[in-house]
């Protein structure tokens, strides 16, 4: 008996798929993309939700690329005076610049103008919060460690671009918010003895406000800038890809193997969905909410200097240091004024920035940890890095605040010397008390874990043994749970030791008394044999 099988006929491909292989195959022959796509696509992800808050800063920044491309279409730069001739009336005739011009004329004549000045403004503060956001997880989880200081580096030149990037758009419509707001830059600058004056004239190209500093704030924000961050981003993701990404404590993930989804298919289809949901909820607050209604300041003027005028949020912190500084500190000398309250607010958000820089040396340094580290630790298993980190929010929320110190004082009716005075207490006893406090929070959260680890959880059941004695049921937990409270590592304070010639220096005295200090207090990880006891008990 014979069986015939008939073959289904092969059906050539049509002329729009003969061209997309045809130019695949070109593009891979001189440029090995087919190799990249493959590597890349075998990237794994991990899924925790935490991991979002990068790709947030990504889309919002694509959001921002897209609108202010629209912008940039209808937007002119030049400090020309002319007067109104739009259709908001209670402007018309008042004479501006053409940059104020063409920012009401995108507010009120252009159609979605408006809509695209608040997208692009409330992409920009989402922006810079996500990127805030995910280098306090990055932090606060020690996802900086060996191998990623140099991505830490990279991730903190982005916060600094992102602000300057915001900074220079805050100031472009030229309205008198804005003006106000390049009049402390000014007055910054011009605070520095011998070099100030100068500084000031190259950047404004003449006396304050100058005619140039508009079309120059224009370049850098639409060029200079941009083309940085890019290229920073750029730099972050592939240090990213190389360095692996890190991932929270469980059975099967370990420094070699990332649990996760990889990029082709899975995650590259969750991330286009999650893009358009970033785009989608920027596109409904912009919809709904206001936000830097110029048209309501009216144009710059050196005269009017209104109470209520604030930055947005992330330069609020540079503001409040101007604010808190006590009143009186200038001099004259060597022919110069010495402005010490400009000065030392200016040092101190140096130093700041540099301190958040520089972290992930200064912890490598004090504990003399050489490893790499892809597995991130639970914010209690590092007291005193969390409660360094709750310190440096509290430090930069104190001073966020006092860059809103005159709307506190009329909104809860109290005297501005009030304010700014429980504020000045508040600079230095809150950032103390949030170490103390997170620090001592950490370890009880420890020394909690330990007992669940060992003895369980309680169950709410209570039983009588046949002594008459009654008890509460402890369960155990599972082995990933239990996984995840038993793993973390213990550090020891670094011991004092003579060098190759016998001395012990300076240097290596402070590196054990700092490296005692951060391992002062600490809760040792239980030992097997603690376990084994307890799971016999």
């Amino acid at each position: 008996m014979s069986t015939t099988v008939e073959k289904t006929p092969q059906t050539e491909p049509g002329p729009g798929m003969r061209f997309t292989n045809w130019a695949a195959n070109y593009v891979d022959e001189r440029t090995s993309a087919s190799t990249a796509v493959k590597a890349l696509g075998r990237k794994i992800f991990p899924d925790h939700w935490s991991f979002m808050l990068g790709e947030v800063a990504l889309y919002s920044f694509i959001v921002i690329l897209i609108s202010g491309t629209f912008l940039t279409f209808f937007f002119d730069p030049s400090m020309s005076e002319v007067h109104y001739e739009g259709s908001y009336l209670p402007l018309k005739g008042i004479e501006m610049s053409v940059a104020y011009h063409t920012s009401l004329d995108l507010s009120f004549d252009i159609r979605g103008g408006l809509l695209m000045r608040q997208v692009h403004h409330w992409a920009a503060l989402l922006f810079v919060a996500s990127i805030v956001l995910h280098m306090l997880r990055v932090f606060f989880t020690g996802a900086f460690r060996k191998p990623r200081e140099l991505n830490w580096i990279v991730g903190f030149l982005l916060f600094v671009l992102a602000m300057a990037e915001g900074f220079t758009g805050y100031s472009l419509p030229d309205d008198l918010l804005s003006g106000n707001g390049l009049r402390i830059i000014d007055g910054m600058i011009k605070a520095f003895p011998v070099v100030g004056v100068w500084i000031s004239y190259l950047f404004f190209g003449d006396e304050f406000p100058g005619t140039e500093v508009i079309p120059r704030l224009y370049v850098l924000h639409i060029m200079l800038l941009p083309a940085i961050l890019i290229a920073s981003l750029a730099i972050h993701m592939v240090l990213l890809v190389v360095n692996k990404h890190t991932q929270f404590a469980g059975p099967g993930r370990t420094n070699d193997n990332v649990v996760g989804s990889p990029v082709m298919p899975v995650f590259a289809a969750k991330a286009g969905g999650f893009f358009f949901l970033v785009f989608g909820a920027i596109m409904v607050i912009a919809s709904l909410f206001t936000i830097n209604p110029i048209w309501n300041y009216g144009p710059y003027d050196p005269s009017p200097v209104s109470a209520g005028t604030q930055p947005d949020w992330y330069i609020g912190f540079a503001d409040g240091a101007l604010r808190l500084i006590p009143p009186g500190w200038e001099f004259v000398f060597l022919g110069y004024t010495w402005s010490i309250n400009i000065l030392v607010p200016t040092v101190i958000l140096i130093v700041f920035l540099g301190a958040v820089a520089l972290y992930p040396f200064f912890e490598a340094w004090v504990t003399g940890d050489k490893r790499e580290h892809h597995i991130a630790e639970r914010p209690r298993n590092a007291p005193t890095r969390t409660a360094i980190g709750a310190t440096g929010v509290v430090f930069y929320a104190v001073l966020w605040a006092a860059a809103s110190s005159d709307l506190i004082a009329t909104h809860f009716k109290l005297t501005i010397e009030g304010v700014i005075t429980s504020l000045q207490v508040l600079l230095i006893a809150a950032p103390i008390a949030a170490f103390i406090i997170t620090k001592r929070t950490c370890l009880a959260l420890q020394r909690k874990d330990r007992e669940i680890a060992l003895h369980g959880y309680e169950s709410g059941r209570i039983v009588r043994l046949p002594g008459g004695e009654y008890v509460e049921v402890h369960e155990q937990l599972d082995d990933y749970e239990r996984w995840r409270l038993l793993d973390y590592n213990d550090y020891k304070p670094l011991t004092v030791r003579p060098n190759d010639e016998g001395r012990i220096t300076v240097g290596t005295r402070l590196r054990a008394g700092m490296s005692r200090w951060f391992f002062e207090d600490r809760v040792l990880p239980i030992e097997a044999k603690e376990l084994e006891g307890a799971d016999k008990h």
